[in-house]
């Protein structure tokens, strides 16, 4: 027999659930906001004035002052489409893989082996304790009793 749940509610909150699990890959995207988080905000904004500026006294003609800015924005513009259409899928595939990698090795590697040498040293630790207990303090507190009965006195002789 299926389970059924107890509720109407329990029904609505598991179906939310699977709701938001399939969200998180198939979601909406934002065709107007591409860069939501500003993290490209000041590193690609390079236009023709950042590349190419006349100082007073060297101008260049009128026309081929328009033209040259016409070609070079459209000219990045172009390339940048075409490069994204050419390399923007296999890119995403290869960074894809390696952020996958990145995740999986976090957390099949890295975090089972610092949690592994945390139950280790504590082990370890607690034998170090017990040494220090039982050989240090002995011998340090002989050694202040010794100490105890010097004393420093500073005089001062003209």
């Amino acid at each position: 027999p299926v389970p059924v749940p107890s509720s109407m509610a329990e029904e609505h909150s598991e179906l939310d659930e699977r709701i938001i699990i399939k969200d998180q890959h198939t979601k909406e995207i934002d065709l107007v906001n591409r860069d939501p988080k500003h993290i490209n905000e000041d590193v690609v904004k390079v236009d023709f004035e950042d590349v190419i500026a006349e100082p007073v006294g060297t101008y260049s003609f009128d026309g081929v002052w328009k033209t040259s800015y016409t070609t070079f924005t459209v000219s990045k513009y172009w390339c940048y489409r075409l490069l994204s259409a050419v390399l923007g899928i296999p890119l995403a595939v290869v960074w894809g893989f390696l952020f996958a990698l990145i995740s999986f090795c976090h957390i099949w590697a890295v975090v089972p082996c610092i949690k592994s040498y945390l139950i280790e040293i504590q082990c370890v630790s607690r034998i170090y304790s017990l040494c220090i207990h039982t050989f240090c303090d002995p011998l340090f507190e002989a050694l202040s009793r010794v100490c105890t009965n010097i004393r420093v006195a500073v005089r001062k002789e003209m």
